[in-house]
C-alpha cells in the first residue's frame, strides 16, 4: 500500500512540475495542420511536452486516441456532426470531446455560377435531367462529373447516400480519390470557361479562389436525405443537403485527470475565417511543416491577449 502511495504521489508530482507527456494525433488533410499547431503550442504554454504524429484517417484517429489507456492524446478536427458515427464505433465512452474549437463549417455542392444562371441549375436533383447532367460531363459518358468527397473522411458517405435518395446514379459520377488534385483540376477548367461541379467545405481555401456568389454558387437539395441527421434545412429556410458542422477537440478519457489540460480544451476557439485565411497560404505554396508552425505562431503573436487568456484560465482549473 505505500509503495502505491508512494507512486501515485511521484505520479502528481512530476506531471506537476514537469508536464505531462502528450500524443497530438493529426488528420490526413494538410490544412487541418493549423489548428492542431495552436493547441500544441497553447498546451506547450502550459508547461507539457507535446509529439505530432503524421497524419492519419479519421476512423484510425479515433481508435487510437479511444484505446490509449495509458497516455495522453487528443485531436483538433473532430467534425460533429459529420462523423458521430465514427466516435460511437471507436468508443465514446473513452473519450472526452470539447466544445466547439471552430464553429460554422459548411459544405456542399457547388457548380460555376455562369451556368447555373444559364440553365437555371438550382438543386443538385436537377441534375438528374441527362440534359443538365452533361454540361459537367468531362469524361465523355454523358454523367456529369462531381469533384467529390475523399474516402474516409465522412463527406463520401452523404454524397453517396443523396446519388440514390435523389437518383442520380444514371447522371452523375462521384471522382473520389486526393481530393486537391481532384479540385486542382476543377479549377483550371473554370479558368478555361468550362462548366464545373463540385463538393467542398468551409474553412478551406477553395472558396478563397472559387468565390461563392460571384464565381460559383451553392446547390440545394429539394428534401433532406441524409445518413445521420433527419434534417439538413437551416433556420433561414435553405437545405444544402449538409449540416452546418463545428470542429472540435476529441481527446481520451485520461485527459480528464488533468485539469489545465482539460480546461483549455474547453474554451479553445478558434474563426473559421481565420483557417480560411491560412489554409489559403499553404495553397499559394507556403505548405511545409515549418510553414504551417510559423503561421500557428504568427496567429498566436496577432492574437495574444485572446492566447494568454487561455492558459491563465486553463492554470487556474489546475
Amino acid at each position: 500500500m505505500r509503495f502505491i502511495i508512494a507512486s501515485m504521489l511521484s505520479l502528481l508530482i512530476t506531471s506537476s512540475l514537469f508536464g505531462a507527456k502528450i500524443t497530438a494525433v493529426k488528420s490526413n488533410i494538410a490544412e487541418e495542420g493549423f489548428q492542431t499547431q495552436i493547441v500544441v503550442e497553447a498546451l506547450r504554454a502550459l508547461g507539457h511536452e507535446v509529439t505530432v504524429t503524421n497524419g492519419v484517417d479519421y476512423a484510425v484517429a479515433y481508435k487510437t486516441i479511444a484505446q490509449d489507456e495509458k497516455g495522453l492524446s487528443f485531436m483538433s478536427s473532430n467534425w460533429a456532426p459529420l462523423q458521430n458515427n465514427m466516435i460511437k464505433s471507436a468508443g465514446v465512452e473513452n473519450l472526452l470531446i470539447s466544445g466547439n474549437y471552430i464553429k460554422n463549417c459548411a459544405q456542399g455542392y457547388l457548380v460555376d455560377k455562369k451556368t447555373a444562371d444559364k440553365y437555371n441549375i438550382k438543386y443538385i436533383n436537377d441534375l438528374k435531367d441527362p440534359k443538365i447532367a452533361k454540361l459537367f460531363d468531362i469524361s465523355g459518358n454523358g454523367k456529369a462529373d462531381l469533384a467529390g468527397c475523399a474516402p474516409g473522411w465522412g463527406c463520401e458517405k452523404v454524397i453517396e447516400h443523396q446519388l440514390d435518395a435523389f437518383g442520380l446514379r444514371n447522371t452523375v459520377t462521384h471522382n473520389q480519390g486526393q481530393y486537391a488534385a481532384i479540385i486542382a483540376n476543377s479549377i483550371a477548367r473554370y479558368k478555361t470557361g468550362k462548366a464545373i461541379l463540385y463538393y467542398t467545405w468551409t474553412p478551406y481555401w477553395v472558396s478563397g479562389k472559387l468565390v461563392p456568389g460571384k464565381d460559383v454558387v451553392f446547390l440545394q437539395v429539394t428534401k433532406s436525405a441524409h445518413p445521420i441527421l433527419k434534417s439538413t434545412k437551416l433556420s433561414n429556410g435553405a437545405d444544402y443537403g449538409f449540416a452546418i458542422n463545428a470542429q472540435r477537440i476529441v481527446a481520451n478519457k485520461n485527459t480528464k485527470n488533468h485539469k489545465d489540460i482539460a480546461k483549455l480544451f474547453s474554451i479553445m476557439e478558434l474563426s473559421v475565417n481565420d483557417v480560411s485565411g491560412e489554409n489559403m497560404l499553404m495553397s499559394k505554396g507556403e505548405n511545409k511543416e515549418k510553414d504551417i508552425a510559423r503561421h500557428a505562431k504568427m496567429w498566436i503573436e496577432q492574437n495574444k491577449a485572446t492566447f494568454n487568456k487561455w492558459i491563465e484560465t486553463a492554470k487556474k482549473a489546475k
